[in-house]
C-alpha cells in the first residue's frame, strides 16, 4: 500500500512480510547490504528481472531510521510480489543463518577497506559468499553525453564541482539535467522518479535536510535536478529534456550511468584517504580527470602526497587543481561573539571530517569562541555525537524527519551562543524557528590554472553539439 502514513506522514513504511516468503523456493538467495541508495540501484539493474534470484532482504546502515521498512512491490517487481524487507545491518548474521542465504552483496559507499573486509567476514562466517558488483555491471547506458562527478570520500566537493560544470555547459548552449545520487528516505514508491525545478518542488517532496543540501543549491543555480529510486526511468526522463547529463555522485560512490567523462574529486585535507576507502579508490583508478580540490586550505606536503598517490594508481589521468573558498553571507558581526557552528551532516559523520566550511567561516570572521554543542544536544542529536566521536566543536545538520528536526532546533535553542553559523548547503533559516540569528557559509568550485575543467570540457561540448544537432 502507498496510502498509509509512515513517520511524519512520509508515506508507506509498512511492516515487512516474513523474510524469504515470496514464493522464491529453490532460487539463489541473496542479501544486499546497503544504506538506502546503491543497494536499491544494484537490485534494480542486476536482480529485479532475474527469476533465478530471490533477494530475501536489504540490510540498512549509515542513515538513521531507514531500517524496518519495505522495498515496495511496485519497485521490487513480479519476482518479489510481496516486496523486500529492509532490516538493520546488525541482523545480517541472523538473516543469513535463518534463511540459508547463498550470497551477501555489499552495495554502499564510503567504507574503509578494513570495514569492507569486516563485513565480508560477517557473511563468510555464517556460510554465505560475499560479492562486490563492479561498476561496469551496474552502469546504465545513456543516449546523451554523460559527465560524471565522483569522489574518493564524502565531503570532497563533488556537488559544487557538478554545479560549476552544469553552469559551464549551460553557458555553452547545452540543456543540462543534473541527476543526483539517491537519497530515498521517504515513500519509495512515491519517489521512484523525482524532478525538481523550483524550491516549491523540493518542499512538496517532504525532504530531509540531507536532500535539501543537495537539491536546493542546484535549483537556485537554475538547474533541473532529477533523483529518486529507479535510475533507468530517471535517466530516460532526464534524456527527454537535456542535451547533456551531469551525474552528481553521493558519498564516494561510483556512477550509475556510463560516463563519457569521469571526474573524480580528491581532498588533500585527508591525504591518503584516496587509497584507503571503497569505492573511492575505484573512482580514482577509473577517472579520466582528477580534481585536487581545496588547495587553498591544504598544506603543500599533503597536496604532494595526494599527487603522488594519483600518479601511482592512475598516471594517465589529467590532474586539475581547484580551490574551494568559503563565503559568509551578510548578518550580525561575529567579532568577539560566541558562535554555534552547524555543518553538513554526512561530511562530518560517515565522511570522517571533524568540521567543515562553517567553522572556517566563523574563525575567519572573528568569532571569539566556537562553542562545543555536546552539552546542549538532545535525543538523536546526542546519539549522533556518541556514534561519531571524531566530530569537533560543531553540530551536524541532522534532520531525517520531523522529530529529529525538532531535536536539532531544541539543541540550537539550548546552546549558549550569540550567533549561529551554518555550513550546510540547505537553508536552515527556512526550516527552523530558532531564537538566535543565523549566518550561512557557502563554498564553491574555483579553477586554479591549467589544465582546467574549462579547457577539457569546451572541446567536448563542441563535439557533442555537432553530433546532437538536428
Amino acid at each position: 500500500s502507498t496510502d498509509c502514513a509512515g513517520p511524519d506522514g512520509g508515506g508507506c513504511w509498512c511492516p515487512a512480510p516474513p523474510l524469504g516468503q515470496d514464493g522464491g523456493i529453490g532460487r539463489h538467495s541473496i542479501v544486499i547490504m546497503g544504506a538506502g541508495g546503491r543497494d536499491f540501484h544494484d537490485f534494480n539493474v542486476r536482480y529485479r528481472h532475474d527469476p533465478e534470484v530471490e533477494v530475501v532482504a536489504f540490510t540498512a546502515s549509515q542513515i538513521p531510521g531507514i531500517a524496518d521498512r519495505l522495498y515496495p512491490p511496485p519497485l521490487a517487481g513480479p519476482n518479489h510480489p510481496a516486496g523486500i524487507p529492509i532490516v538493520a545491518e546488525s541482523e545480517l548474521a541472523r538473516v543469513v543463518a535463518d534463511h540459508d542465504v547463498d550470497e551477501v552483496v555489499l552495495s554502499y559507499s564510503d567504507l574503509s577497506h578494513v570495514e569492507v573486509m569486516h563485513k565480508a567476514s560477517m557473511a563468510l562466517a555464517v556460510g554465505a559468499d560475499f560479492r562486490l558488483l563492479g561498476p561496469a555491471r551496474t552502469m546504465i547506458e545513456s543516449t546523451k553525453p554523460v559527465v560524471a562527478v565522483c569522489a574518493v570520500r564524502t565531503g570532497c566537493g563533488k556537488s559544487p564541482t557538478s554545479r560549476w560544470i552544469g553552469r559551464l555547459l549551460a553557458d555553452r548552449g547545452r540543456r543540462v539535467a543534473l541527476v543526483r545520487h539517491p537519497m530515498p528516505y521517504g515513500d519509495l514508491a512515491e519517489m521512484s522518479v523525482q524532478r525538481f525545478a523550483t524550491l516549491d518542488d523540493i518542499d512538496a517532496s517532504r525532504p530531509t535536510i540531507e536532500e535539501r543540501e543537495e537539491y536546493e543549491p542546484a535549483v537556485r543555480a537554475g538547474m533541473v535536478v532529477f533523483a529518486g529510486v529507479d535510475y533507468e526511468a530517471i535517466l530516460r526522463a532526464a534524456e527527454d529534456e537535456a542535451d547533456v547529463i551531469v551525474w552528481d555522485g553521493g558519498n564516494n560512490d561510483a556512477p550509475f550511468f556510463r560516463p563519457d567523462l569521469l571526474i573524480t574529486v580528491v581532498d588533500p585535507l585527508r591525504p591518503g584517504d584516496e587509497l584507503t576507502h571503497h569505492p573511492g579508490e575505484v573512482n580514482l583508478r577509473m577517472a579520466d580527470v582528477v580534481v585536487v580540490n581545496k588547495i587553498d586550505a591544504a598544506v603543500s606536503e599533503d597536496i604532494g602526497t595526494v599527487l603522488a598517490n594519483i600518479e601511482s594508481v592512475n598516471p594517465a589521468a589529467t590532474v586539475v587543481r581547484a580551490a574551494s573558498p568559503v563565503t559568509l553571507a551578510a548578518g550580525p558581526s561575529l567579532v568577539g561573539r560566541r558562535v554555534l557552528v552547524i555543518e553538513d551532516g554526512p561530511t562530518i559523520t560517515h565522511g570522517g571530517m571533524a568540521n567543515g566550511a562553517g567553522l572556517v567561516a566563523a574563525r575567519e570572521a572573528g568569532a571569539v569562541e566556537v562553542i562545543d554543542p555536546r552539552p546542549f544536544a538532545v535525543g538523536s542529536i546526542r546519539t549522533t555525537f556518541e556514534r561519531y566521536p571524531h566530530i569537533g566543536h560543531v553540530l551536524p545538520a541532522m534532520g531525517y524527519g520531523a522529530d529529529q528536526l525538532a531535536e536539532l532546533a531544541e539543541t540550537i535553542d539550548r546552546a549558549d551562543c550569540d550567533v549561529v553559523v551554518t555550513g550546510t548547503p540547505a537553508d536552515l533559516g527556512r526550516l527552523l524557528d530558532v531564537a538566535r540569528p543565523i549566518r550561512h557559509a557557502s563554498y564553491d568550485y574555483v579553477e586554479m590554472g591549467e589544465p582546467s575543467l574549462s579547457s577539457i570540457l569546451t572541446p567536448m561540448v563542441e563535439r557533442w553539439k555537432a553530433t546532437t544537432s538536428p
